[in-house]
């Protein structure tokens, strides 16, 4: 009898809401130790390492896949006050990012490929549809009353996440005419190389003008060597990837707007809950959808900036490990403010009874 019993009062311990808590916590300082420790790459050439690499995933995998799970016990529980279809929007959100990371990892690190659209932007983008249904369930549940400062700070939210999105989003020509970013300098570097040689030495040229091909064809030569080597992905997986490659600029326009707009419905949460009795939770919840802003404006614009050629796994993306937990926190106060609630009416019924 005293085994069991000791196994009913340790079991529910284990999931309490401040072991929980504590577990995310512990999580996110892992994760920004990692990322400040071996974010910095080795070199240009060689970059992140790929055992690196791999740990990113693990962290931020990791951190979804537990949100995901807390969310979905908020949402089979039938006391939740902000609604189950809120937590079942944001649980799939959840899972739907988990899975996206786990293909976008297997394209990025087994396959060596860095596509402009891969299969995982399908769950990226499901994860956005149903968060935002999800925020919006619960926005539309309460009733919006706010003053007027407080309508001018969301529309000041909401014109600064328009403004940082157009300019991450802005072509080049764009940011040169608006003076964002320099004009191209190549015809001043050719201009500036005369083929000016000494007097007396150009038959020097012909010896060099018959070793210039050869080294070139070394170098193209072993070009393609290299590639292949890097390069592992399969017929179809190439296959897919040209057919999937014009859709780039029709995806990133959706997750641009879909950055601005889970901005503004964070903000409006965050407003509608303020002081509440579970403004706790939601207040996580909108500083995990500002994380996640942070981190998918941060991730765009370095992928624009290197043209391609981008490596995941910069110190700032440890934003998206942030705001998986921050999620998963929220989730796990609105239960245990939900059952705590509960409970203490049963309790006021039994005395009064």
């Amino acid at each position: 009898m005293s085994s069991t019993s000791e196994k009913s009062s340790t079991s529910p311990s284990l999931l309490s809401a401040q072991t929980l808590v504590i577990a995310g916590i512990v999580w996110a300082v892992m994760a920004l130790l990692f990322f400040l420790l071996f974010s910095v790459p080795l070199s240009e050439e060689k970059g992140l390492p790929l055992w690196y690499s791999i740990g990113t995933y693990v962290f931020e995998c990791g951190a979804y896949f537990g949100a995901a799970l807390v969310c979905f016990r908020n949402w089979q529980s039938p006391h939740m006050v902000s609604g189950r279809n809120v937590w079942l929007g944001i649980g799939l959100g959840m899972l739907f990012y988990f899975i996206a990371g786990v293909l976008f990892g297997i394209w990025e690190l087994y396959f060596g490929l860095d596509p402009d659209v891969s299969p995982a932007d399908a769950f990226y983008l499901g994860s956005y549809v149903v968060l935002i249904g999800g925020m919006v369930v619960a926005v539309t549940s309460k009733r919006l009353n706010l003053e007027i400062w407080q309508w001018g700070l969301l529309a000041g939210i909401a014109a600064f996440g328009i403004v940082v999105a157009i300019w991450v989003a802005a072509p080049d020509s764009w940011r040169t005419q608006l003076g964002m970013a320099p004009a191209a300098t190549q015809e001043v570097v050719t201009e500036s190389e005369p083929a000016t040689t000494a007097p007396g030495r150009a038959p020097a040229l012909d010896n060099s003008s018959k070793i210039q091909p050869k080294a070139a064809a070394t170098d193209a030569a072993s070009a393609p060597e290299e590639e292949e080597e890097e390069i592992n992905a399969p017929g179809w997986v190439m296959a897919l990837d040209k057919q999937l490659a014009p859709h780039k600029n029709a995806i990133n326009l959706f997750y641009i707007v879909g950055d601005v707009f889970l901005l503004i419905i964070a903000t409006a949460l965050l407003l509608a809950f303020w002081g509440g009795r579970f403004s706790q939770s939601w207040r996580m919840i909108a500083a995990a959808t500002f994380s996640l802003y942070i981190a998918d404006m941060y991730f765009k614009w370095r992928d624009t900036q290197a043209e391609g050629s981008y490596q995941s796994g910069s110190l700032l993306e440890v934003f998206f490990v942030f705001s998986a937990i921050l999620f998963g926190i929220g989730a796990i106060l609105e239960h245990d403010i939900s059952t705590r609630s509960r409970q203490s009416r049963r309790e006021r019924n039994r005395r009064a009874a």
